[in-house]
């Protein structure tokens, strides 16, 4: 699927940002003992029964509601800290001369971009990869074109595998001699930890690039970068957007 956060409202962790409502009545439940069992023909009706399975009805909510709670705020004080490491790293930088290493982009020179896309892929997933640089995805010097023309960044975003330096990063690091269109992360792959490969990929790209946006996108989905562009460019003055499907924990729906 899709993901779009904006920058402001990025933890570093997740650019995750929701919005929730809940409806309770506010009317107790009451039950008429008169009335507990009542006969129709042949068939009793137990009211009582019933008031036990609105009590479970509202447990369940309530453990949701806790459930959204905790998460918001979770993510409010990962909002806390990735603001407060990066005023810890402007303080530094104050004082300190500009350091250049290779392969690190410098924070003081980092151009203003319009969003970056993060295109969650895995060592398995060749021929998918290479179906989206036929289609969708600009290779070679258009890729460069469109990052410095229109500030877009797109990468194929993947960590490395539990033996460093096996054949399967060896066939990661010839992809990218090749095509340059990966961005490596400091992450064990597995299919089990594809929630952390998520916060990775958002803390990396925010550390790495400053952007309007930040995307995150499946590499079995297939992008129309215009509707993309133009979608967000409407959204670009907003302080805080979020565009996906986030759910956690129980869902009730009617």
């Amino acid at each position: 699927g899709i993901t779009i956060s904006k920058r402001a409202l990025t933890s570093g962790a997740w650019g995750f940002s929701f919005f929730y409502r809940l409806w309770t009545s506010s009317d107790p439940v009451k039950i008429n003992e008169a009335s507990s069992v009542q006969t129709h023909g042949r068939k009793e009706v137990h009211p009582l029964d019933t008031s036990v399975e609105a009590g479970d009805i509202l447990s369940r909510v309530s453990q949701t509601h806790d459930v959204i709670m905790t998460l918001d705020k979770t993510i409010s004080s990962l909002e806390v800290q990735l603001a407060a490491a990066r005023a810890a790293k402007g303080d530094s930088n104050e004082g300190s001369p500009m350091v250049t290493k290779p392969g690190i982009e410098n924070l003081k020179e980092r151009p203003k971009l319009f969003f970056v896309m993060g295109i969650i892929t895995a060592f398995s997933s060749r021929k998918r990869r290479d179906s989206i640089r036929e289609t969708w995805m600009p290779q070679g010097e258009e890729l460069k074109r469109l990052e410095k023309e229109k500030g877009i960044i797109m990468r194929f975003v993947i960590g490395h595998s539990a033996t460093p330096g096996g054949i399967l990063d060896r066939g990661i690091e010839a992809e990218e001699e090749q095509y340059k269109d990966f961005l490596r992360l400091n992450h064990i792959e597995g299919y089990h930890e594809l929630s952390s490969k998520t916060q990775i990929y958002f803390s990396t790209a925010v550390a790495k690039w400053d952007a309007d946006f930040y995307i995150k996108v499946d590499d079995d989905v297939h992008v129309n970068l215009g509707m993309v562009g133009s979608t967000l460019a409407r959204h670009r003055s907003k302080p805080r957007v979020y565009i996906g499907c986030m759910k956690s924990g129980p869902v009730l729906a009617q």
